[in-house]
């Protein structure tokens, strides 16, 4: 793999090391410019305004979404929003909530004209892939796995204020992103499959930021030589990359795709114009990428197989030493114990989800195993497939039956697997996964109560191979065997008797259904003159990501309630974030009712602020974190903190957009520090920024502010940069649902 960290033409299949006279001109060429600008009201500012083409959300989003845009006046859907419910799919936690949820989806796709597809049909990505997707159309979705490239469609996944943005006929404004190539050469070799493509391009650009906020863009001979569900498991991991989107050359493979689903007439022929430009480029020679598996706590720590069975002791113990470092020693790890005489032992393996799930990856796994068996030890073998579909065309072919012959499980439609709320490991038990996360917790642990266990990324290959040798850890590559043929064929039935579409068919007589746990958000007060902050949590790890900003698992079925959900804000990497933020809540209160405290009133002094300002000066909450945001694209990490009484993030840089984009509509001041400014301040440290609302209202880039710790004040410089005009607005309204109520 190659990496070119300069600007590149692509012309005649190939790639040219030269600028073009008009670069702006030549990046139109490219086929995300192209789709951008088709769907953007205005684009030669530099920004592009874009409306979608479709909206999808999932059953721990959409309520949020619905009752966020009803709040601003919302009539009824005006693009197809499909609501799929494959993430609280088992209703089994939290008594009647989840249903309680999934009856409000329908009845809201009731209500405004919306698709519902019920729990266990498709998990989320499937289902808008199969009939959503179409070349040179674009999909917004409340989920950061949100990536139909391959099938020529761009998928972005935000926020859920980005979504509501859309229900209110806005546009999702994008400034001039950056575009990276990624040239695909070769062809894989048996036993290769996507997951080892796609851990192998994480671990060479996420580290070193490469494609951060930029939209990658495939093509090259190598594409024709890989089938759509190999594509696609590509795809949908390079949201792993930390890129904004993707797109691909669309071919005869893709053509044949849309034939099989029954919508030929949204295939196109997509490639850039000759003499496209890209801010860089990656080539990738798929003959020479072996099978990998990606350690504990992110997809790129990635080695191939072979590398970490040459140095598993060394990688296990690095390992074991970042358990401790991040959850201390209540949980006491012990990997090494499970490489013996140079072979390892997982306990667990699992095929599931969006990147795992797909037909072929099933079919391949049913022929490694080959009526072998995964035995009768502790080790075992789930397998989702990630729709109906799927599940009723392996049904019919056989691979289902051969697989539970063999000793596998199988199971439906549904997400779990990645979000920890389904197939949780024991106590220090190691689980491979073709699935797409292994953060910290991700696979359902409480490492708060002394529990811990693993999850390491494969590809469904590999953990097939590990699977028919009773859990010794086994590259695909290694081994010999037998690839049946076989052929796919799309079934809708099961949509067309199960899945309720009413697009363009809105009932606004229908009542929407609420449970007891479907609460609306509370009062957000717009920007004050000034700001005063209390450091609730300060993180100094190189990465924070969403999932330590709010956990999933057992949090998401509180989703749907704003106040309940807030208790679980950072409380597996900051306990004290919650009581403290409270504490800051109380005495914002107290001033707003005219009762000043002492606290604040001596913070203000040491700051030289007059105590007549204090009825000007909001009193909130903040948290400094190197680079937080890594990971899902759920809203939740940033609303949770504004219900908390959050105003401001001090960061030194965001890990992604979508989470810089979720603190700016929930009101959060999104703060940068300079690296070389220190910020060796603690949880209890005061921030004082005057003038913050006329700061913002001016587009001041760069903000004084004072920092208070004990005796000690400090003058610092925040930065805010690179606000639009809406997005000043919407943190001077003091979140989105004020910006929106305040135009009607």
């Amino acid at each position: 793999m190659k990496l070119i960290d300069h600007g590149v033409v692509y012309s005649g299949g190939k790639i040219l090391d030269r600028v073009p006279d008009d670069i702006r001109k030549a990046k139109s060429l490219t086929m995300a410019y192209q789709i951008m600008r088709s769907h953007s009201s205005k684009s030669d500012d530099g920004i592009f305004r874009i409306s979608f083409d479709a909206m999808v959300s999932h059953d721990i989003t959409y309520v949020g979404i619905i009752q966020t845009a009803k709040g601003s006046g919302m009539k009824e859907f005006p693009l197809p929003y499909a609501l799929t419910n494959c993430h609280n799919s088992l209703c089994a936690i939290g008594g009647t909530i989840n249903e309680d949820d999934h009856l409000f989806g329908l009845s809201a796709a009731k209500k405004y004209g919306g698709i519902f597809v019920p729990a266990h049909q498709a998990v989320i990505h499937q289902y808008a892939r199969e009939m959503l997707s179409g070349c040179g159309k674009m999909i917004l979705g409340s989920d950061s796995h949100t990536r139909y490239g391959c099938f020529g469609t761009m998928g972005f996944g935000e926020g859920g204020p980005e979504l509501v943005k859309q229900l209110l006929k806005n546009t999702y404004d994008l400034k001039d992103p950056q575009v990276i190539l990624v040239y695909l050469s070769g062809a894989p070799r048996k036993g290769i499959g996507p997951h080892d493509v796609a851990l192998a391009l994480i671990r060479e650009v996420f580290k070193n930021g490469f494609v951060k906020n930029k939209i990658l863009e495939f093509a090259g001979p190598g594409i024709s030589e890989l089938p759509m569900d190999f594509r696609t498991g590509i795809d949908v991991m390079t949201t792993e990359t930390a890129c904004l989107s993707s797109i691909w050359v669309t071919d005869e493979i893709t053509e044949q795709f849309f034939m099989n689903h029954g919508r030929k007439e949204d295939y196109k022929k997509l490639e850039p114009g000759s003499g496209a430009y890209y801010d860089g480029a990656i080539e990738i020679d798929l003959s020479q990428i072996d099978s990998m598996i990606a350690l504990p706590f992110h997809p790129s720590n990635a080695y191939t197989i072979h590398e970490f069975l040459e140095n598993a002791d060394e990688l296990l113990a690095s390992v074991e030493e970042e358990t401790i470092k991040q959850f201390g020693t209540k949980v006491k790890p012990d990997l090494r114990s499970k490489y013996i005489n140079g072979a390892f032992y997982a306990d667990q393996g699992v095929i599931a989800g969006c990147s795992g799930g797909m037909f072929d990856n099933i079919c391949v796994a049913a022929d490694i195993l080959d009526n072998g068996s995964i035995g009768s030890g502790h080790f075992g073998l789930s397998v989702y497939p990630s729709s109906t579909p799927i599940q009723k065309a392996l049904l019919e072919n056989g691979v289902s039956a051969r697989l539970l012959a063999d000793g596998a499980i199988l199971r439906s439609a549904f997400c779990g697997p990645c979000f920890g709320a389904g197939d949780v490991p024991a106590n220090n038990e190691f689980s491979i996964r073709h699935t797409t996360r292994n953060f910290p917790n991700r696979e359902g642990s409480k490492p708060d109560q002394g529990q811990i266990s693993f999850v390491a990324l494969m590809d469904a290959r590999s953990i097939a191979a590990t699977a028919a040798n009773g859990g010794k850890l086994t590259a695909a590559s290694d081994i010999d065997f037998d690839s049946k043929p076989f052929h796919y064929t799309f079934s809708s039935e099961m949509y067309e008797k199960r899945i309720y579409n009413g697009w363009q068919h809105p009932d606004p007589e229908k009542e929407l259904h609420f449970g007891p746990n479907i609460t609306d958000w509370p009062k957000f007060h717009p920007l004050a003159e000034n700001m005063l902050l209390k450091l609730a949590a300060v993180i100094h790890d190189p990465v924070t990501t969403t999932d330590e900003l709010i956990p999933s698992g057992e949090t998401s079925s509180y989703r749907s309630n704003p106040l309940k959900l807030s208790e679980f804000a950072l409380s597996r990497r900051v306990p004290e974030y919650v009581s403290r933020s409270r504490e800051i809540m109380k005495s914002e209160s107290e001033r707003r009712n005219g009762n000043v405290t002492a606290e604040l009133a001596e913070v203000l002094e040491k700051c030289g602020a007059d105590k007549s300002i204090i009825s000007e000066t909001e009193y909130g909450s903040a948290v400094f974190a190197e680079k937080p945001g890594d990971g899902s694209a759920r809203e939740q990490a940033a609303s949770c903190q504004r219900v908390l009484g959050g105003r401001a993030n001090i960061v030194r840089e965001y890990a992604t957009k979508r989470y810089r984009s979720n603190c700016i509509n929930w009101g959060i001041l999104p703060f940068t520090l300079s690296s070389d400014i220190p910020f060796d301040y603690e949880p209890g440290d005061h921030v004082f920024v005057p003038g913050i609302r006329k700061a913002i209202e001016s587009g001041q880039a760069e903000i004084p502010a004072i920092v208070v710790s004990g005796d000690k004040t400090t003058q610092i410089t925040l930065k805010c940069e690179n606000l639009s005009d809406k997005e000043k607005q919407i943190i001077l309204d003091g979140c989105l649902m004020n910006y929106y109520a305040a135009t009607l």
